[in-house]
C-alpha cells in the first residue's frame, strides 16, 4: 500500500493557530517535505515533533521529486509543509503534489491558516467572490501592466508583496485604480502585526519602514453603469409604453419597469412621468 502526501498548513506566525490535526499528522509521517528546515523547526521544536525533515523549495524540487515519490511508493507517507501557511499557495509544493497525482498517488489536504484569508477576513471590504494574484511581477512595467488589467475587476484583489517592493506596489497600484481604499496587512498573527484600512495615498503618506511580508486586499471600485438613453419628454414615453406588445395586467407592470431601465430612473418616477402625460 503506498504512502500518502499530506499537504499540511502551518501558522503565519503565532504558532498557537496550528491545528490539532496538523500536529498530529506531523508527527506520524516518515518524512517533512519542508520549504525551510530551519523555519520548520522552530514549529516541531515547540511541540515537541522529533520526525526527520527535508529541503524542498524552488531551486531543488524537480531533483527531490522522483526521490519523495520512491518512498510514497514504498508505503511511507510525507508532510508538505511551507515556510508559513498553506503550501503551493504562491509556496513551492505544486510540482510535488501534481506529480504525486499523475504517479497515482493520494493527496490529503490538511487545511489552516492563510495569510490571504485572514487579510481578507479582517479588512471589512466585502465583494462575492475573491480573485487571489500572489505576488506581482517584480519589474515595474509588468507590474503596472497587470493593474491596469484589473481595473475593472469587480471582485476583491488579494496580493502578497515583498517589503523592498511595497511602496513601489502601492504607488503603481494607486496610478492605476486611483486612491481605492485598500487593506494592508503586515506580520500578520506576529508580535508586530498590522493591519490598515485606508485610500492609498493616504497608507502611503503615512507608512512607516517596510517590515516583513504584506498582504494587499484592494476593494472594488464603483460599479460602471452603461451609458443611458436621453430621457425623452412624457408624452413620447407614454407613446413608447403603447407601443410595447401585451400592455396590460401584470405584463404592463413589467413593461414600465423595462422603459425605467432603458432610461435609467426607477420605476417609480417612470410611473410619475406617465401618469403626467395622461392628466396634460
Amino acid at each position: 500500500m503506498s504512502g500518502i502526501l499530506y499537504v499540511v498548513a502551518t501558522p503565519i506566525g503565532n504558532l498557537e493557530d496550528v491545528t490539532f490535526r496538523a500536529l498530529r499528522i506531523l508527527r506520524e509521517v516518515a518524512v517533512i517535505a519542508a520549504e525551510d528546515t530551519r523555519r520548520t523547526s522552530r514549529l516541531l521544536q515547540h511541540y515537541s515533533i522529533s520526525t526527520p525533515t527535508t529541503s524542498l523549495h524552488e531551486h531543488n524540487e524537480g531533483a527531490r521529486i522522483p526521490h519523495l515519490l520512491a518512498r510514497l511508493a514504498a508505503g511511507e507517507s510525507i508532510a508538505l509543509v511551507s515556510d508559513a501557511g498553506t503550501p503551493s499557495i504562491s509556496d513551492p509544493g505544486a510540482l510535488l503534489v501534481a506529480a504525486a497525482h499523475a504517479a497515482g498517488r493520494k493527496v490529503v489536504p490538511v487545511p489552516g491558516p492563510s495569510a490571504a484569508l485572514a487579510a481578507v477576513s479582517a479588512s471589512g471590504l466585502t465583494a462575492d467572490q475573491i480573485l487571489f494574484v500572489g505576488f506581482p511581477p517584480h519589474r515595474s512595467t509588468a507590474r503596472k501592466k497587470l493593474f491596469e488589467s484589473l481595473r475593472g475587476e469587480r471582485r476583491l484583489i488579494v496580493f502578497f508583496e515583498a517589503p523592498h517592493r511595497i511602496r513601489e506596489s502601492l504607488a503603481d497600484l494607486a496610478a492605476a485604480f486611483g486612491n481605492r481604499v485598500v487593506a494592508v496587512g503586515r506580520e500578520l498573527t506576529k508580535a508586530h502585526e498590522e493591519l490598515v484600512v485606508q485610500p492609498i495615498e493616504e497608507y502611503l503618506g503615512t507608512m512607516r519602514e517596510p517590515r516583513g511580508e504584506y498582504t494587499v486586499v484592494v476593494q472594488p471600485g464603483p460599479e460602471e453603469r452603461e451609458p443611458r438613453d436621453p430621457l425623452p419628454d412624457a408624452r413620447q414615453l407614454l407613446q413608447e409604453l403603447g407601443e410595447m406588445p401585451n400592455n396590460s395586467g401584470d405584463s404592463r407592470r413589467d413593461a414600465v419597469r423595462r422603459l425605467a431601465e432603458r432610461y435609467g430612473v426607477s420605476p417609480r418616477e417612470m410611473y410619475r412621468l406617465l401618469e403626467s402625460a395622461r392628466e396634460k
